[in-house]
């Protein structure tokens, strides 16, 4: 009896221990998803704030062409209403230097907005043309760069980019991504949001809740090697994802969602030139008097 009493006490002594030691695991693994689940929370939330800034900034960018359009009708009244006046002896009264001197500042306004849309242009190409001739060949396989709307698109296929099945950069991408952050760090001018993608396959995997975890936790491990690895400004960087919400190809197919599952470095120059010549308006005498 005396035996079989103590197998008994030290059995439970041991499912007590067992017990205790579960317990504080559990409770690390909560604390250490709770700190994944806030950084998750704060990354989405401030690549949807750069998302809404890059849309904002593109929209005003492409208005720019309609207020040089603009602008150079406004030029051809003003050059009208001076011919009439030095033909019509019933115009005598209108001041004509006036309307010279509005023409000549609408000219001047014209070529300032004319210049730093073509500087960026010409930026944007440049700087396009220095990345495409620094990849191999093979390195072109997984990566697109095209110039839409004054705005540089780096796509990056995730086979490239990160180990299988995880967020983790792989040792391949390293060369890669030493190039593309020469080009950054080059090009200071530059602000950089880093934005995730995925298909529409639901992921399952610890700590990853979604495809938007997943999304995020991809922007974010590129943002950190560009910084730690290759020294670029974090200043400069915004981690974003988009999830399966942002596809660029069909999800029906095997190609389309490999297309979809893609990182995207995106590079707009610092629009502080173009939103000043915005906010200026055109010349406060160009008002059109005839």
């Amino acid at each position: 009896m005396k035996i079989s009493f103590s197998i008994i006490t030290a059995a439970s002594a041991m499912l007590i221990i067992s017990s205790c030691v579960s317990t504080k695991k559990f409770n690390a693994l909560q604390s250490s998803y709770n700190s994944l689940q806030a950084t998750n929370s704060q990354l989405t939330r401030d690549g949807e704030q750069c998302k809404s800034n890059l849309d904002r900034a593109t929209v005003q960018i492409s208005g720019l062409q309609d207020r040089i359009n603009a602008e150079l009708e406004h030029v051809k009244s003003l050059q009208a209403a001076l011919d009439k006046c030095l033909t019509s002896a019933s115009q005598g009264n209108v001041n004509v230097s006036k309307l010279v001197d509005e023409i000549n500042s609408s000219n001047k306004y014209i070529q300032e907005l004319i210049a730093s849309k073509s500087k960026s242009d010409s930026l944007n190409m440049v700087l396009t043309n220095n990345l495409t001739r620094s990849l191999s060949k093979d390195e072109m396989q997984d990566v697109d760069v095209k110039v839409l709307k004054g705005v540089v698109y780096i796509s990056l296929s995730d086979n490239m980019l990160y180990k299988s099945g995880s967020y983790e950069i792989s040792d391949k991408a390293g060369s890669t991504l030493a190039k593309i952050a020469k080009i950054i760090t080059d090009y200071k001018d530059y602000d950089v949001l880093i934005e995730g993608n995925t298909d529409n396959v639901p992921i399952s995997k610890p700590n990853i809740r979604n495809n938007w975890d997943l999304s995020a936790l991809r922007a974010s491990s590129v943002v950190q090697a560009l910084q730690n690895s290759f020294g670029v400004d974090p200043k400069r960087l915004t981690a974003g994802g988009r999830g399966e919400y942002n596809p660029v190809a069909s999800n029906d197919t095997p190609d389309g969602k490999s297309k979809n599952r893609r990182t995207e470095i995106i590079i707009t120059p610092k629009l502080n030139q173009f939103m000043d010549l915005i906010g200026q308006g055109a010349p406060a005498d160009s008002t059109g008097t005839h």
